[in-house]
């Protein structure tokens, strides 16, 4: 079990995330915001990686699919971004699905083609 402190990482998270919308704004290709989430929350000092790789395993088997996390934060939290008009319950089913697979607790969708970040930040958790 990790230690780390949701509450607090989850708060660096939503700021990095607020302030690449400022400065990005709506519109753009998630891939831009993905790159600069990246350096937002490294230079905050977090451990952080992109495009990560998440084996499908069933009955002790590895089966032939391929997942990748957009961002995982601490090794803990798993961030998937979109910047789409619409989130469809698809997005939602990926994150979760992402969040049973890794055996992580804490996930979170951002949709970064919004006019208010807020309305595009959305929490999940995982049941433990």
């Amino acid at each position: 079990m990790s230690s780390i402190d949701y509450h607090k990482i989850s708060g660096i998270i939503l700021d990095a995330c607020i302030a690449v919308h400022k400065e990005m704004g709506p519109g753009l290709l998630e891939s831009v915001y993905e790159a600069c989430l990246m350096h937002e929350l490294k230079s905050r000092g977090i451990n952080v990686r992109n495009q990560v790789y998440l084996p499908l395993i069933y009955k002790g088997v590895e089966l032939e699919k391929d997942f990748r996390i957009d961002v995982l934060v601490e090794e803990e939290i798993v961030v998937e971004l979109k910047s789409v008009d619409i989130i469809h319950p698809v997005f939602e089913a990926t994150l979760i699905s992402y969040l049973k697979l890794s055996n992580k607790k804490l996930g979170f969708l951002v949709n970064f083609n919004v006019p208010l970040l807020k309305d595009g930040f959305k929490r999940y958790v995982n049941n433990f």
